[in-house]
């Protein structure tokens, strides 16, 4: 209150709040492109694991990290308003999954990207540096890793999924409930700004997003896990709001936390956000059904629970970014 006072009429420009968003993908751009309108620091990490559809292609055919969530979370975090924004995330017609070096299925911004990384001879740090300017991005988008990596999991029947696209679209046969995922190489560095960048965080939000393909690789990174058990900023865990049909199939909100807890041997989180509106009707086609919330259970961990609100109507497997960039700021 003190403080409040001083700043005030010393007119002491207020510190903004740094916030690191730990997953990407689909789920991860939600929650930035809600957020980058606030008064933030706002840095999102990254895995560099993915080697399915066309940011996968890219990967093979010109030895670089995968750019898709790279992109699609700068896109997020994007001021540019103009028909420039919607260039970086046109995607070519054709297949995701077609050759390697076939245009078709790919995403302008992805291309931009191998474009950068061959200017700035192979250096994809300025590469993403220089993305991010042209993009005019409210904050940075990190990659998880320095060097090549890739995941495998485990299924509880022992069964092991090889790949990041095989987990992701269950390519695979028997029993398709997933107990754990690993990185190969296993001790695999941290790519440093992003241990500082978790190190400096004042809030740490993890997830929404595919749990074993997306998140789980971020968390377990040897660094990131260390500096995630040290850091003393609040941590945010945002449980999907809807099952994906061959990672995570009638996972209800304790499976997700059990996991996390599996992978990092602790309980590290204050708050647990959960969706409890789930009448918007997800169509049947996509074969996604909502998260249910098994109250009972959540009493076992230290973690605060808030519950309200938080699903895209229009689109119901997303969460709505205003609505969740709102509980955030309140924390």
């Amino acid at each position: 209150m003190l403080g409040s006072f001083f700043r005030h009429y010393l007119e002491l420009p207020q510190k903004n709040k740094n916030i690191v968003c730990l997953g990407g993908g689909v789920g991860t751009a939600q929650i930035l492109k809600g957020l980058r309108k606030l008064p933030f620091n706002l840095t999102a990490v990254v895995s560099m694991a993915d080697d399915g559809g066309s940011a996968g292609r890219l990967r093979r055919a010109f030895s670089i990290p995968p750019p898709g969530d790279i992109v699609n979370c700068l896109a997020a975090l994007s001021d540019e308003e103009s028909i420039l924004k919607e260039l970086f995330i046109y995607r070519f017609s054709g297949q995701r999954y077609g050759k390697d070096t076939d245009l078709g299925g790919q995403k302008l911004g992805n291309l931009i990207f191998v474009a950068l990384s061959d200017i700035y001879k192979g250096d994809t740090n300025k590469a993403l540096e220089e993305f991010s300017l042209i993009i005019s991005s409210r904050g940075r988008v990190l990659p998880a890793t320095a060097g090549d990596v890739n995941i495998w999991a485990k299924t509880k029947s022992g069964k092991k999924i090889v790949g990041e696209e095989s987990i992701d679209l269950g390519k695979y046969n028997g029993n398709h409930t997933l107990e754990k995922v690993f990185l190969d190489p296993p001790n695999i560095k941290v790519y440093k700004p992003t241990s500082d960048a978790i190190n400096k965080a004042d809030l740490i939000v993890i997830g929404p997003g595919d749990l074993f393909s997306t998140i789980l690789p971020v968390l377990i990174v040897p660094g990131i896990k260390s500096s995630l058990k040290k850091s003393k900023a609040k941590k945010v865990f945002i449980i999907n709001i809807a099952n994906k049909p061959y990672e995570t199939p009638n996972f209800k909100v304790s499976d997700y936390i059990k996991s996390v807890k599996n992978h990092l041997q602790e309980d590290i989180f204050d708050t647990i956000i959960i969706n409890i509106n789930q009448k918007p009707q997800i169509p049947k086609k996509l074969k996604y059904k909502y998260v249910q919330n098994d109250k009972e259970v959540l009493n076992n961990f230290k973690s605060q629970v808030i519950e309200g609100d938080f699903v895209d109507e229009k689109y119901p497997l997303h969460h709505d970014s205003h609505k969740i960039a709102y509980a955030i700021s309140r924390l």
